[in-house]
């Protein structure tokens, strides 16, 4: 499928200008859009844990997970599947050290109101 994408992924679906910035949406961009978006489920499904703001949460995580794991950190993997220019292993991995990395900062926050709530729900 991705090989009757590729000479599409350079067609303009949508142009215009935000804040005096130009922005070309293509379906090239759409597709990783998608990719990151599986990604972030995919990887919110392995740790069992999910991120605040639901779906949207996920394609965030999937998107700078990606970024993280492509651009910033350069690690190769033996075995990587590659679908539009994107390394699908290694952007799991990235999505799913950001989501372990949220769950360890954020997880004595909630863990302590959940009690506080409980109290509250149950004097009601």
């Amino acid at each position: 499928m991705g090989i009757l994408l590729l000479p599409l992924a350079d067609s303009v679906i949508m142009t215009g200008d935000v804040l005096g910035y130009h922005i070309e949406i293509t379906i090239g961009t759409l597709i990783v859009w998608g990719v990151a978006l599986l990604i972030g489920l995919i990887a919110e499904f392995i740790v069992g844990w999910r991120l605040p703001y639901g779906i949207f949460g996920a394609f965030v995580a999937g998107l700078v997970g990606t970024w993280l794991a492509t651009e910033v950190f350069h690690f190769s993997l033996p075995i990587d599947y590659v679908f539009h220019d994107i390394p699908l292993l290694k952007a799991l991995l990235g999505a799913l050290s950001l989501i372990v990395l949220w769950h360890l900062v954020t997880y004595p926050l909630w863990r302590k109101r959940s009690h506080r709530s409980r109290r509250y729900a149950a004097a009601r």
